[in-house]
């Protein structure tokens, strides 16, 4: 059964690659763009995980179980993460697909990435991780719950917020009119899954049916968890390094598994291509990773573990990591891109002043020698 997480992962790591699922695009586009399309996208894939684990708990396939909220460390991590993802441009899952493509700037920001995650939750950093989970912990669980309402009146909401949601970006999608599109050069089951465009919230339904697939199957294998990224990220380095067996389990054939099913997705569609940046993108990567690995060892989660499987439980964990990952985001992305944006905005203008002052008046040109 544990072979499930293989096949898990290649069939996610399929959809991410092909429907161009950036959970860091999706958080930067808000600061940046003001757009909140993709972030729709995701949150349709966390209300279909929703109402599936709902169902799977209802019939007594699964019996998840929120953590209690440490805020601090929920915090201070996902702020970590969120400035972490826009380094290394691409978040837990984005950073897999993206070097399953042949991104070398990816590859670097995994390694850091896998080998932060491992220290920080079992290395040299497990102290410091320890430290700050216990700063401020709650017993807070999940919302309905502090609420004092069952747990299907809480997915019912999420649901019909999402759904209006997506109504208003349908809306607005078709107000723009169709997008220009290449000839197709495939017919068929090709086209559609290699070169077509995908509809970004369908994918995020895809992505919603797979996480929400991923609970009983890995939950038959004696790890009662769904999708996650961090925790097997370090344990694959554990193994590597230390030869601990104990810690191959059904997460890291789905981490392997997410990089198998991009390669295979990018090759099949001709977009694999290695891709070597300059040092400052690499330099910048490294430090990404970093940032990424110990931010998630401490919230709990990544944009996997907490942004989008923890969200579905309705969990506060996971709805403040999506809060301050946001966030987090947002000041990198103030940082890296939007002030400096400002600044050559303001200097061409400038210089287009200078140009204007400088010119000769038309009446002095008129006036006569």
């Amino acid at each position: 059964m544990i072979i499930t997480g293989l096949i898990t992962g290649a069939a996610l790591g399929f959809i991410l690659q092909r429907g161009r699922f950036c959970i860091t695009g999706a958080f930067r586009d808000l600061w940046v763009s003001r757009s909140s399309f993709w972030l729709t996208a995701f949150l349709i894939a966390i209300a279909v995980q929703a109402v599936g684990v709902l169902a799977l708990t209802l019939t007594g396939s699964i019996a998840p179980e929120a953590p209690q909220l440490s805020v601090v460390a929920t915090v201070v991590g996902s702020l970590l993460f969120g400035v972490g993802i826009v380094l290394a441009g691409g978040c837990a899952t984005g950073t897999y697909y993206r070097a399953g493509e042949g991104l070398v700037g990816s590859w670097f920001a995994l390694i850091a990435y896998a080998l932060a995650a491992a220290a920080a939750k079992t290395g040299i950093l497990a102290g410091p991780s320890r430290w700050v989970k216990g700063l401020w912990t709650t017993e807070l669980t999940t919302i309905p719950a502090t609420l004092h309402l069952p747990q299907w009146v809480g997915v019912a909401a999420l649901a019909v917020g999402v759904a209006l949601l997506a109504r208003r970006q349908l809306r607005l999608t078709a107000a723009r009119g169709p997008q220009f599109s290449l000839p197709a050069r495939r017919t068929g089951l090709s086209h559609l899954l290699l070169e077509k465009r995908w509809n970004p919230m369908a994918t995020g339904a895809i992505v919603g049916i797979v996480a929400a697939a991923a609970w009983p199957l890995s939950w038959a294998t004696g790890r009662e968890d769904g999708l996650g990224i961090t925790t097997p990220s370090a344990n694959l380095v554990g193994i590597i390094v230390t030869g601990d067996t104990s810690r191959f389990d059904w997460g890291v054939l789905l981490v392997l598994g997410i990089l198998m099913g991009s390669f295979i997705a990018a090759k099949a569609s001709g977009e694999f291509r290695v891709r070597v940046p300059d040092a400052t993108i690499i330099i910048r990567s490294i430090l990404g990773g970093l940032l990424m690995g110990i931010g998630a060892a401490w919230a709990g989660g990544c944009s996997i573990g907490n942004a989008l499987v923890q969200t579905s439980l309705l969990s506060w964990q996971g709805w403040v990591a999506l809060v301050f990952q946001v966030l987090g985001v947002g000041a990198a992305a103030w940082v890296l891109l939007i002030r400096p944006r400002q600044k050559r905005r303001a200097a061409r203008a400038a210089r287009a002043e200078a140009t204007d002052a400088s010119a000769p008046s038309p009446a002095l040109e008129a006036a006569p020698a």
